[in-house]
């Protein structure tokens, strides 16, 4: 009889990955007890699930950091999640751990991102009773609104890493071991998603000429190097260098390199992120998040008729209202905002 497949894979990974891997055969499971895939890995079939999913695909129409950006090159939440993708990748192969673990955490670790960025996050944050972090909306949307309220029943170790990805705004190496991942290639794409961002968001202010490369501070760039290509190989080169996992279970990089990095991020958020030709645009649509959330949440008979199904309801209606606004891309939003708020004109024929 043919051998089957996932086996085989999960032969190939006892084999082949380092001891301090996560494989797919040793997987703490799902929540839900299903039949394996004959074909794929447990973590393959988890990767597949999330690029199938509708919040996958609505990341192509979310803000990264400009706000509906005219050109066809700017970032959107979709390709940061490629990009943090890629690098995660590069990273596991190189380290010998697992790169459809590492691929999975990163392609899914957005999905829970509101319509405009950050400004959106800042927005349910402050309406929301209890707050609002995306690392915990995207863990919802896979637990729960995916799939008809079903939810994408992933394993256990990708929901982790995608609970556990966000670095916050403080320093790159003080992460207490409680607040890691518990897998390194969750730990991976922690780093691989600062990596990712910090890059294509200087790159995409560099295109829009918020800022120039002669601003960028000089020693962060003598040490990483002045172009987006350079910068990352020299992070992910040193990553690689100064993880030593026999001696620490951690995936690490220099003092050096953490610095620079971090002088990188404090400087585009100086002057790029609350940059005040940037920012303006993103109050109107804080603004708009919140004439949406007043006019749901004042009327939930017509919310829960018209925009959200008995399937998807979980919670208090303040949850349920979150979670129609944070699945919103931007021009879903927009068009929301002028069908409710905006007159139109009357036509006599």
């Amino acid at each position: 009889m043919k051998e089957i497949p996932r086996r085989k894979a999960e032969a190939r990974e006892r084999a082949v990955l380092s001891p301090f891997a996560a494989r797919s055969g040793d997987s703490a499971g799902r929540a839900r007890a299903e039949e394996p895939c004959p074909v794929r890995t447990a973590y393959q079939q988890d990767c597949h699930r999330v690029v199938h999913s509708k919040a996958f695909r609505r990341l192509r129409g979310k803000t990264q950091v400009f706000l509906w950006p005219e050109g066809d090159h700017y970032r959107t939440r979709l390709t940061h999640c490629q990009e943090v993708s890629q690098i995660a990748r590069t990273l596991a192969r190189a380290l010998d751990l697992n790169e459809d673990l590492a691929e999975t955490i990163a392609l899914g670790h957005d999905l829970g991102h509101t319509p405009f960025g950050h400004a959106g996050e800042e927005a349910l944050e402050r309406l929301m009773p209890g707050g609002f972090r995306h690392e915990q909306q995207s863990l919802r949307v896979v637990e729960k609104l995916e799939n008809e309220g079903r939810g994408l029943n992933l394993t256990a170790e990708v929901r982790d890493g995608i609970l556990r990805h966000s670095k916050g705004a403080g320093p790159m190496l003080a992460v207490p071991d409680d607040e890691l991942p518990r897998t390194l290639e969750g730990q991976i794409v922690r780093l691989a998603d600062v990596i990712a961002y910090v890059n294509h968001d200087l790159d995409d202010a560099l295109r829009a000429r918020v800022l120039t490369l002669d601003e960028v501070p000089r020693d962060a760039t003598e040490t990483l190097g002045s172009t987006h290509s350079s910068r990352i190989t020299r992070l992910v080169l040193d990553v690689v260098e100064h993880t030593d996992l026999e001696s620490s279970r951690r995936i690490s990089m220099s003092a050096d390199a953490a610095g620079a990095l971090d002088e990188i991020r404090a400087f585009l958020y100086r002057k790029v992120y609350y940059n005040e030709s940037v920012h303006a645009e993103f109050r109107k649509a804080i603004d708009m998040l919140e004439h949406l959330w007043r006019y749901f949440t004042g009327d939930l008979g017509r919310f829960y008729e018209e925009f959200w199904p008995a399937a998807l309801r979980d919670g208090t209606p303040e949850d349920d209202v979150r979670d129609f606004l944070a699945g919103m891309t931007d021009a879903f939003a927009v068009g929301l905002y002028e069908r409710i708020f905006i007159p139109r004109r009357w036509y006599v024929y």
